[in-house]
């Protein structure tokens, strides 16, 4: 009799743990890239338009900014019905609505990917490199292969009547 109360003790505690580390870690990892499939599969988002997602234990944050404010609702709508979402921490910026911030968006656009180096990319789905535009300042974001792909982008998107080029890319 008394061999059974600490089983059951153990057996109670177990089941009032969370689950171990590597479980979640999995879980987020999956709830992750489940969320970016839905969102490569979202048309509306351009390379003009950025989202970032963070889980953790079913907390989804998503950050970054898009061109219009229809695109952060979607967006969050999309994930926020997803399965094993807990909560939604929507925090995509909105881009300002400019026509010199478009044009330069144009201009970059036709300079990275017009470039014979970056046709492969021009010709995906989803195109890796992102051209934000904020009041005349250039973030490049995304992942390119090759630190030469980082840096001739970097490269392109200057000369174009831009304030600033920031280089965000990262290399995998």
């Amino acid at each position: 009799m008394t061999a059974r109360i600490p089983a059951t003790l153990a057996l109670g505690l177990a089941l009032w743990l969370p689950p171990p580390a590597t479980a979640q870690t999995d879980a987020n990892a999956r709830l992750h890239a489940e969320i970016s499939r839905s969102l490569h599969a979202y048309s509306r988002l351009t390379i003009f338009d950025d989202v970032a997602i963070t889980v953790e234990q079913g907390v989804v944050t998503l950050t970054g900014k898009v061109t219009m404010p229809f695109k952060k609702d979607e967006v969050g709508s999309r994930v926020a019905a997803m399965d094993g979402v807990r909560e939604l921490r929507n925090d995509i910026g909105i881009l300002p609505l400019s026509i010199e911030d478009d044009e330069l968006r144009k201009r970059l656009a036709r300079a990275i990917y017009g470039n014979p180096a970056f046709h492969r990319y021009a010709a995906m789905p989803n195109p890796p490199i992102h051209i934000l535009v904020e009041h005349g300042r250039v973030t490049l974001t995304g992942v390119v292969p090759t630190e030469l792909d980082r840096t001739l982008a970097r490269s392109l998107a200057a000369g174009h009547g831009e304030r600033s080029v920031t280089c965000a890319l990262e290399t995998r």
